[in-house]
């Protein structure tokens, strides 16, 4: 099995100040987090993240799902060590998801961000959000169509960072010539359905990079409320071309990260101004683009039907 084409993008998207998202594409890893919304310093949890996971060590001897389980707990005790020191940090949180190419490609997983493949043109979910809405799925209190519309759909339910230690759910997936992997951003899925998903993988197929971005415009064209961050890489088809793939810690390339050491970030972070202001919500809930959209709405509305009082009484009075 061999590594084929790979591309990783990220958006800011419409509504938000700061990308909290990180990637790595340091094949043969590759890996998505996406901080906290709702928690303080989002950003820097998932960098810090990202950051842990790309510094692979040597652990020959364990398996693709261990491995990849001890890079995402490693991951996990990075940032929430930081959380513990630093109160200005304190509650920070991310979700990620890693993908590992081995003899198999091994996807370990925390948290909303997802995992898909492209296989035989069908697109399919690999991983499980862990949030409030899909135990709700699960346990049939709630439909699919329901969950989608649900006020507490931004609430997760596990992640890095907010407790010494995580549960982290991993696998390897048999992967065929031919396949294609997605890791992404609840930025993306919650903007974009899975045909259109789908239908601009297929349409970009020989142009991966082409293909990222593509997504990250669909997503902001659908409303852009959230940051949004897209990873993508195929196995190479029989007869096409393949990718040398590095040892694992060789040669690894990170994108999507600031070329400062994990304390820098921190330090640059909080200092600037522009940073948003910490949250009072608890670690595992983001922050919803659309239910802010719908307070200013209500607001404006109260405001407008205040004026509107106020003209009337004062043409009575008159």
């Amino acid at each position: 099995m061999s590594l084929g084409a790979y591309a990783g993008a990220t958006d800011t998207g419409r509504t938000r100040r700061r990308n909290e998202d990180s990637y790595v594409v340091a094949p043969p890893l590759f890996c998505v987090a996406d901080g906290m919304g709702g928690a303080q310093a989002g950003e820097v949890a998932s960098r810090l993240a990202a950051a842990a996971v790309e510094e692979v060590v040597d652990q020959s001897g364990r398996s693709g799902p261990e491995r990849v389980t001890s890079l995402i707990q490693e991951a996990n005790r990075r940032v929430y060590e930081r959380s513990s020191v630093d109160p200005t940090v304190s509650g920070m949180g991310t979700t990620i998801t890693v993908a590992l190419v081995e003899d198999g490609v091994t996807i370990g997983h925390v948290g909303d961000s997802r995992a898909y493949l492209v296989r035989g043109g069908v697109l399919t979910q690999l991983t499980e959000d862990h949030s409030l809405v899909n135990e709700l799925v699960k346990s049939g209190k709630l439909s699919r169509e329901e969950a989608e519309q649900h006020p507490q759909r931004s609430v997760i339910t596990r992640a890095l960072g907010t407790d010494p230690d995580v549960d982290v759910d991993a696998f390897t997936v048999d992967a065929q010539p031919g396949d294609l992997f997605l890791l992404c951003s609840d930025g993306l899925t919650s903007m974009v359905d899975n045909e259109e998903i789908l239908a601009l993988l297929e349409r970009n197929r020989n142009d991966l990079k082409g293909a990222t971005k593509s997504l990250l415009t669909a997503a902001n064209r659908g409303g852009g409320e959230d940051n949004i961050t897209v990873v993508a890489f195929e196995i190479a088809p029989d007869g096409g071309d393949t990718v040398a793939m590095p040892a694992v810690g060789e040669d690894d390339t990170l994108v999507g990260l600031p070329a400062v050491d994990a304390a820098e970030t921190v330090e640059n972070v909080l200092a600037d101004p522009e940073h948003d202001s910490p949250r009072t919500q608890e670690p595992v809930q983001r922050e919803s683009g659309s239910r802010s959209a719908r307070a200013r709405l209500v607001l404006t509305m109260l405001a407008l039907l205040a004026v509107a009082v106020v003209l009337l009484v004062w043409g009575l009075v008159r």
